[in-house]
């Protein structure tokens, strides 16, 4: 490791010495990278029960994957979305703090509400995300347009290494998007799974994200989306390009389509497209995206995230690091008292919107169509609704 000096040209000269010591930290530190303590001036203001929200900043997107003259098109328009919500989940989220920041760890039962109004006909998506278990980290979401009849369940968790010269973050979870089948007699499921994160740029203080690995879209109408990451390396590259492909899920190698380009930018058909034009546009990244609307904090509940984390996240933003480490202390300490409490009354911490599933059979059917083998992992459903 670097000297201090050489270390984060990019962190303000007050906090270089700290940069140092906490890429000194983990660098030596052989666990899971997000059971560590970061100091504030490298932390989000925003915490990662908000995260699911980037699923729908694109709600015209999300409706239309109900779409399609037939299951391959339905696929298309499912993939694109998934593509759409790249920019935003990935690359976008810190843009105005100058580079990736580590997001607020939720406290247990902690939720986000939020919803994009109907603004073309398509109805309204609404968003539920809760943290649904601290150790480890999981948050499980819900996304629902209950016009278009399109419905978005998952959960997800981090795993993180450090590797030499960036942490990789293995993404834990999974999502499964259900909408109206292409005759109208049922639904089709697509199972969703989550690409691995590379943090790079560690070394100078900038750090950033690049996408690696595959990811699969795989549904019950017997198709499957490939989509492998590829970005720049540290000799050569471009950043943030992906590779796709729809196939059928008994023969993955036998693309019906393909497509192209960089997940941040343009992408594009190679070859033939839904609509018989040749290398025709499949997704531009320069879309505007659009934010969840929320209640103020003052409306806002106990445990909606930004009211749990308003103080934290103005030290942050104004830069009192010491105001926001002192507010940040008081919600872990708090938190720890009140599961000991519960351990001692053993009345331990109920799910508010969220019901644990202990064997879901569509994640594994899904996964075993295209030849998959399913990690262990545990799978959470929205309880049912009251009218």
């Amino acid at each position: 490791m670097a000297d201090n000096e050489d270390v984060g040209g990019a962190v303000p000269k007050d906090q270089r010495q700290g940069w140092g010591q906490f890429l000194k930290t983990i660098a030596s530190f052989s666990g899971d990278l997000s059971s560590l303590t970061a100091p504030s001036f490298i932390l989000s203001p925003v915490s990662l029960t908000e995260y699911p929200s980037y699923w729908g900043e694109h709600p015209e997107l999300f409706a239309a994957c109900a779409e399609g003259k037939d299951d391959v098109e339905q696929m298309v328009n499912v993939a694109r979305w998934f593509i759409g919500t790249l920019k935003g989940q990935y690359m976008s989220r810190n843009t105005s703090m100058g580079s990736e920041k580590k997001p607020l760890n939720p406290i247990l039962g902690e939720i986000f509400l939020g919803n994009w109004p109907d603004k073309d006909g398509r109805g309204e998506t609404s968003l539920i995300a809760e943290q649904v278990s601290h150790h480890p980290p999981v948050t499980a979401y819900n996304l629902l347009n209950e016009k278009a009849g399109v419905n978005l369940e998952g959960h997800s968790g981090q795993k993180s290494s450090f590797s030499g010269r960036s942490i990789t973050v293995r993404q834990v979870g999974h999502a499964v998007l259900r909408v109206p089948s292409t005759d109208k007699k049922g639904e089709t499921l697509y199972l969703i799974t989550l690409p691995t994160l590379v943090i790079e740029g560690l070394i100078w203080g900038s750090p950033y994200i690049e996408l690696s690995g595959t990811s699969h879209i795989s549904s019950s109408s017997g198709y499957l989306a490939t989509i492998n990451y590829s970005g720049k390396g540290y000799f050569s590259g471009k950043a943030h390009t992906y590779k796709a492909t729809v196939s059928p899920s008994s023969k993955p190698t036998h693309p019906l389509y393909t497509v192209e380009g960089e997940w941040s930018g343009v992408s594009k058909f190679k070859g033939s497209s839904p609509d018989g034009n040749k290398d025709s546009t499949f997704w531009d990244a320069g879309a505007d995206r659009e934010e969840v609307s929320v209640k103020s904090v003052e409306e806002q509940g106990p445990m909606e995230s930004r009211k749990v984390w308003q103080k934290t996240a103005e030290g942050i933003r104004s830069q009192n690091y010491e105001a926001a480490s002192k507010d940040k202390s008081r919600i872990e300490n708090e938190q720890r008292q009140m599961r000991k409490d519960e351990a001692a009354k053993g009345t331990p911490h109920q799910l508010e919107y969220f019901v644990h599933v202990d064997d879901d059979k569509e994640y594994a059917d899904l996964m075993a169509s295209f030849g998959g083998k399913p990690p262990q992992e545990e799978a959470y459903r929205r309880k049912a609704r009251v009218h």
